[in-house]
């Protein structure tokens, strides 16, 4: 499937592939993590999970300090919304995106269907591409827009399928809009989005979402009429510390306090703890960590999205970009948590248990992420989707954002209206959760 764009410059030819198997992995990745203008522009994230409802809300008790003295001694100025673009970000390599396809995590009957688009100028190169997919459901994009669905479809709609513009099952800021060093980058960019609004057409999909962008990215989606919105995450932020101790000195003495005794009481009985990457990893891990994963998400959505297969093919491609945190008691594995590495960042994914023990969620999903981190000299640690309980764990609210277009006229005016208020009510929850940080009053970098 191809279309042509001309510009007053040069032609640019996009074609949608049904498989990423169909570009070669180094004309993919050229792409997606080669060099390219404003290397140093930095990014204000993008789009998070679990607005169901038409008013954000925080979680019914978030830990709050116990006594004016805690609540001055915890005044922490507001993380930065911002954070540096990951150029080795792993979820939009050729690698990750092909082991879902491959392993029938997504395609087939899963309600994701590929359909990326790839620009190519008058020679035939690859110059920009798009990983996008026709969607029959609102599952696995940690965006949620059931009730922009239910809306539609009370007006008479039918509002699948959608196209998307998106790493499956990866709430993690990344660029959606991959341009090549050498390509005009607007100009790409204009080819790529009208290439999404043709395709749109083609597939009658009712409209076009992309989620978890960067500044870059979004910027021009709002420039080319997308509609902006706004959730946060939880990531932590490395401020020069060295080590885990160095983190705990920049925290309020209770809070300090508690972060010891969970640390303490997650190992007390008799867990050991290990962080297997690159070629330490085994299928044996992978066996282990995957009947944690069913177990979690049986218990949590009933569905879990990836299969075992998946698994296995990142451990064959990029072993070196994952991270196995497991615990481990009785000579068995009994939990673990899934990361991947990045080239400033770690990005905590999955995580599943068999045997429940006091705080060893908190200890393998965030403390030793944070411990990771710092061992590698990495600046953050992004958590994940939802969870306000992450705050006393010393991550911090950080914007995220995504962009939407939708076919009707008259519903793109009732969603720009609804958005106004949602990205008010974000910015006012995001001002809250800040001031319920556990740091010490203006905390100085290590």
């Amino acid at each position: 499937m191809t279309d042509t764009a001309r510009s007053s410059a040069r032609p640019v030819t996009i074609e949608v592939l049904t498989a990423i198997g169909d570009i070669a992995a180094g004309e993919w990745d050229r792409l997606a993590h080669g060099p390219r203008e404003n290397k140093n522009t930095r990014d204000f994230s993008a789009l998070l999970a679990a607005i169901e409802s038409p008013t954000p809300r925080l979680d019914s008790n978030p830990e709050r300090p116990d006594s004016e003295d805690e609540q001055a001694e915890s005044e922490h100025e507001a993380a930065e919304s911002c954070h540096e673009e990951d150029e080795a970000n792993p979820f939009i390599s050729h690698a990750f995106l092909s082991a879902l396809e491959e392993s029938g995590s997504v395609g087939g009957k899963t309600g994701w269907t590929p359909l990326h688009l790839i620009a190519r100028d008058a020679e035939g190169r690859a110059i920009g591409a798009v990983p996008a997919y026709a969607k029959s459901h609102s599952r696995g994009e940690y965006v949620f827009d059931h009730a922009f669905a239910d809306a539609f479809a009370r007006a008479g709609g039918r509002y699948y399928p959608k196209l998307q513009v998106s790493v499956p099952f990866t709430p993690a800021t990344a660029r959606k809009l991959l341009i090549a060093p050498e390509a005009e980058p607007d100009e790409t960019r204009a080819a790529l989005v009208g290439g999404l609004t043709s395709l749109r057409e083609r597939i009658k999909a009712s409209s076009v979402h992309a989620t978890f962008l960067t500044e870059q990215d979004r910027g021009f989606l709002d420039e080319s009429g997308f509609l902006l919105r706004t959730d946060q995450q939880f990531h932590f932020i490395n401020r020069g510390y060295q080590t885990f101790e160095d983190f705990l000195t920049a925290l309020a003495s209770r809070k300090r306090k508690v972060l010891k005794r969970e640390r303490r009481e997650a190992l007390a009985n008799g867990i050991t703890v290990e962080w297997v990457t690159g070629k330490d990893l085994t299928e044996a891990h992978w066996d282990a960590f995957f009947a944690f994963y069913i177990d979690t998400g049986n218990r949590k959505w009933g569905s879990p999205y990836l299969t075992r297969a998946f698994f296995s093919r990142i451990n064959e491609t990029m072993a070196d970009k994952t991270l196995l945190v497991m615990a481990r008691r009785d000579g068995r594995y009994i939990a673990g948590a899934l990361n991947f590495i990045g080239q400033n960042a770690l990005y905590g994914r999955n995580w599943g248990a068999i045997e429940h023990h006091p705080f060893l969620h908190f200890e393998l999903c965030y403390y030793q992420a944070i411990d990771f981190a710092l061992s590698r000299g990495l600046s953050r640690v992004e958590a994940g989707a939802q969870g306000e309980h992450k705050l006393a764990r010393g991550y911090q609210p950080v914007k995220t954002w995504s962009a939407h277009r939708f076919a009707d006229a008259g519903f793109q005016r009732a969603v720009a209206h609804y958005l106004d208020h949602e990205r008010q009510e974000v910015d006012h929850m995001q001002a809250e959760l800040e001031t319920l940080t556990p740091f010490r009053r203006g905390p100085a970098a290590i």
